[in-house]
């Protein structure tokens, strides 16, 4: 497992920037689409949305590999979400949750990757 601040990273965590204002944005999807009236589908970006800014928070102040695999977990199940929960019905919800989910998810993938083989190195 590696960890690096963000004086340590070239990069100053960019991906991890984009993935948090992704969070943000999932977060306020039901108040900027107005489907606060779907329970599940407000709850999902919610919630989702805020473990993605938790996730990015955590990897933009104390880098770690597992911060991007977990991100990309939960870019999956936003993605995957309007179906198993039901809500793929509704357009505006369905689209926020895919398009922001499977951004999430690549930008995780190939930051994991990208630092998988290429690791920070660690000032002493």
């Amino acid at each position: 497992m590696i960890h690096a601040t963000w004086k340590d990273r070239q990069d100053k965590g960019f991906t991890d920037v984009m993935t948090l204002l992704l969070g943000a944005g999932l977060f306020i999807t039901p108040w900027l689409f107005r489907f606060t009236d779907l329970s599940l589908a407000s709850w999902n970006a919610w919630t989702t949305g805020a473990v993605i800014i938790v996730l990015a928070l955590a990897a933009i102040f104390a880098f770690a590999e597992w911060e991007k695999w977990g991100n990309l977990l939960v870019g999956l199940w936003a993605f995957a979400a309007p179906w198993a929960l039901g809500f793929a019905g509704h357009p505006l919800a369905m689209r926020s949750h895919v398009a922001i989910g499977l951004a999430v998810t690549l930008l995780s993938a190939a930051e994991a990757w990208y630092f998988h083989r290429h690791p920070p190195r660690m000032s002493a």
